[in-house]
């Protein structure tokens, strides 16, 4: 349970979320013939949208503890939490069969999720089937391999992919059958967040991972050009957010989303002040008020 980190999991549940209560206001698409009464299809569909996104995290997260730890970075100089290799928690066969069982689970939630609730076109199920695909090989090579893609600085854009525009836009376009390329604006929003929590992850371990060889873009940006990249991270998402009501002609009320923007502004004050290896308590935040602008975001649409 500690390897799977779950004060991480809210994040890729966000995506979801955000995605569905978008489509939820564009209208659902018309229900498989397998999914039973009017309307189920729908929701088992972004039903397992959540559960498969929430296991292909999962399994990104033991995968980057059992990488991290074959490749030295988690050694004794760490400054975040203890990982379960790291401690000895957990064996490497342990977690490699973890990682397989939970492989295995993407893979299962991902075929139900395509397969039977969604009721795709078989040109539809190729494309999802890919991205699926995809998703797992990226949760899995984010540090494993002879060349993740993790240690040369691409973290951030397969996060911003993922945890961005799949979460957001497949789940709308899953639950509505529709293409609607505005959507990329909220999309695009949840990927800045979660790039947001990625960031405040490496400015942590900025050192440890200088020291280790892993060319996070922290690494390369330097801790002052981060915590720029960080502003413009925590900004854009509320200028997409807030481009996509103007395009929608929403009423007044949906803007008041902004009322939380002074949470951010007060963690990215407190950010600037803080040592890197004192940032832990800032990601868990950045987890939660991220997740309660994407509430409280698509609940204003709603109404």
């Amino acid at each position: 349970m500690k390897a799977a980190r779950p004060r991480t999991l809210l994040l890729s549940f966000s995506g979801v979320l955000l995605g569905g209560l978008l489509s939820y206001k564009t209208g659902p698409s018309t229900p498989s013939t397998s999914s039973g009464t009017e309307g189920s299809g729908t929701w088992l569909c972004l039903l397992f949208c959540a559960l498969t996104a929430i296991l292909l995290q999962i399994l990104s997260n033991l995968a980057n503890d059992y990488g991290d730890f074959k490749k030295g970075v988690d050694g004794v100089h760490r400054v975040g939490p203890r990982r379960e290799l790291q401690s000895g928690a957990i064996t490497e066969k342990e977690m490699k069969q973890g990682m397989a069982v939970t492989a295995a689970l993407c893979l299962i939630s991902g075929a139900l999720l395509i397969f039977v609730f969604a009721g795709l076109s078989w040109q539809e199920l190729a494309v999802f089937a890919a991205m699926g695909l995809g998703a797992v090989l990226a949760a899995l090579f984010y540090t494993l391999g002879k060349h993740p893609y993790g240690y040369q600085g691409l973290g951030d854009l397969f996060c911003f992919l993922f945890f961005g525009w799949a979460a957001v836009a497949g789940t709308f376009y899953l639950a509505t059958k529709t293409l609607d390329f505005s959507i990329l604006l909220p999309a695009t929003a949840m990927g800045f967040l979660s790039n947001a929590v990625l960031n405040i992850n490496n400015m942590r371990d900025v050192e440890n991972d200088r020291a280790s060889g892993k060319n996070s873009l922290v690494v390369k940006l330097g801790l002052e050009r981060a915590f720029v990249y960080h502003c413009l991270l925590i900004v854009g998402a509320f200028v997409c957010l807030t481009v996509y009501l103007i395009l929608h002609h929403t009423a007044w009320y949906s803007f008041l989303f902004w009322l939380l923007f002074p949470i951010f502004l007060k963690d990215l004050a407190a950010i600037q002040k803080t040592k890197p290896e004192q940032l832990d308590p800032f990601l868990g935040r950045q987890v939660k008020h991220s997740f309660l602008l994407v509430l409280i975001f698509g609940v204003l649409v709603l109404f």
